[in-house]
């Protein structure tokens, strides 16, 4: 028996290692989701569309509106279009972070999450793929449409882009690991429009994306001004904009590698089994 055990192929071939496994697991999870992106090219032009009529449309008709006047990162007077930028890049990055929540959500739903969460592997690494694999597309997305500013006329260093490129991970990765968050306590498909708008239109609207914050205070409105100081988001954008013109924001990336970790650590509890939704839906 001992012979035999020695001389069967199958016995001689070593178990995978815990890299080639978490690869394995990576390109499945993460391939999956690029794959499923890319045999849908509308959605990338649709996750276009919004950033671009805000684009068109605000910078035409706010353009002597919305006075910018010389703040950090800027040296001069700036185009209103100029100052949107990160804003809108911001915008591609909080939607597609929502877009990836609903993903997570729709799979739960079909039971796709709970078989994922079966398999050798700790929690943590497969909510960690399904955050590289949004991140990746957001990323995507918010390149091209750099690219696309940058052809209807925003003047973007080749040098500067490259080193906003960073920026802009953070950026995604932090929006992204908050839709984790959000996909714990939305339980169903038709509840989670009403989540996003809760969460989206507050975080959009209260921060520097399309105004400098101190018109909050020139309106009187201490306390949107204390919010927007305290939304993440704007953290995220004002990290883009000092990126996009060559300079670093310790705030935004501190602000960013913090949210990051504590919402991945909330995400990665309530998936937990013993407490989040599994637990709660196996009761049930």
């Amino acid at each position: 028996m001992q012979s035999q055990t020695l001389t069967d192929p199958q016995a001689l071939v070593a178990p995978p290692s815990l890299v080639a496994h978490l690869l394995r697991a990576m390109r499945a999870v993460v391939g999956r989701e690029i794959h499923k992106f890319l045999r849908q090219p509308a959605r990338l032009a649709s996750a276009l569309v919004r950033p671009l009529l805000w684009f068109v449309v605000f910078a035409t008709g706010f353009q002597n509106v919305f006075g910018v006047s010389i703040i950090p990162p800027y040296e001069t007077y700036i185009e209103y279009k100029v100052y949107m930028l990160p804003g809108l890049l911001g915008m591609i990055a909080l939607f597609n972070g929502m877009q990836s929540s609903l993903s997570l959500v729709y799979d739960r739903e079909m039971g796709l999450m709970r078989l994922l969460l079966t398999a050798p592997l700790h929690r943590a690494w497969l909510l960690g793929f399904k955050l590289l694999a949004g991140t990746s597309l957001s990323v995507l997305q918010m390149v091209v449409f750099l690219g696309v500013a940058y052809l209807l006329g925003v003047d973007v260093l080749v040098l500067n882009a490259l080193l906003a490129l960073p920026a802009m991970v953070l950026a995604a990765v932090l929006m992204a690991s908050m839709g984790l968050v959000l996909s714990v306590y939305v339980r169903q498909l038709e509840n989670f429009a009403g989540a996003m708008n809760f969460v989206i239109f507050p975080m959009f609207f209260i921060s520097s994306a399309l105004y400098p914050l101190w018109k909050f205070e020139e309106a009187g409105a201490y306390w949107l001004h204390q919010m927007a100081l305290l939304n993440p988001f704007t953290q995220a954008v004002e990290t883009m904009r000092f990126a996009l013109n060559g300079q670093i924001y310790p705030m935004g990336w501190a602000v960013g590698v913090l949210g990051t970790l504590a919402f991945f650590a909330l995400a990665v509890r309530g998936y937990d089994p013993q407490r989040g939704w599994m637990k709660q839906r196996g009761a049930s």
